[in-house]
């Protein structure tokens, strides 16, 4: 299954940062239909993803009914993103 979407690049502000982008809530009902048959545990659903001309690897992570793309540091350098850019997202779940 591919998505594509876009979504404000935001920070959890925890013991070290993180960086996300949420998937829309019109797209969680497919992606939790398809992460029944390819999560391997604790809910994450592995995909391949691509932002801009970056191919990375990943696994969405649930919070609160949906869910969030973790995004690398090296994705964000190479990218040239900052927290609150609107960032195109390409993910094909089950493909990590």
């Amino acid at each position: 299954m591919r998505l594509t979407f876009e979504g404000p690049l935001f920070e959890w502000r925890g013991p070290s940062p993180f960086h996300f982008i949420a998937v829309p809530d019109d797209d969680c009902d497919a992606v939790a239909e398809a992460a029944a048959e390819v999560t391997y545990g604790w809910g994450v659903v592995p995909v391949r993803a691509r932002i801009g001309s970056t191919d990375f690897t990943t696994s969405l992570f649930p919070k609160d009914g949906g869910y969030l793309v973790p995004i690398k540091d090296a994705v964000r350098r190479a990218e040239h993103l900052a927290i609150d850019d609107l960032v195109g997202v390409e993910l094909q779940i089950g493909a990590a």
